[in-house]
C-alpha cells in the first residue's frame, strides 16, 4: 500500500511528530480506562505459568465485566 492509498485518518497520524503521537496515545488510553478498560492481562492457557485455579478479578456484581455502551437502534 502506498502513502496515497492510505486512509486520511492514517495520513493525519503519520503527519504528527512522535511527541504528538505519544500525547494522543495517552489521551486514547485514558479514554479506554474511563470506558471500563482493564490493565489486567488476558489469561493465556498456553503459558507455562498459567494456573486455571488462580483467582482472577471478577466484577463485584458477578457479571462478565463487559458493559453495554449503547442500547436501542443505531
Amino acid at each position: 500500500m502506498t502513502y496515497e492509498q492510505l486512509p486520511d485518518e492514517w495520513k493525519e497520524w503519520l503527519a504528527l511528530t512522535p511527541m504528538e503521537r505519544f500525547q494522543k496515545s495517552e489521551e486514547l488510553f485514558a479514554q479506554y480506562l474511563a470506558m471500563g478498560g482493564s490493565l489486567d492481562p488476558d489469561p493465556d492457557p498456553t503459558s507455562p505459568f498459567y494456573d486455571a485455579q488462580a483467582p482472577c478479578a471478577v466484577p463485584a456484581y458477578g457479571g462478565t465485566g463487559l458493559r453495554v455502551l449503547r442500547r436501542g437502534a443505531i
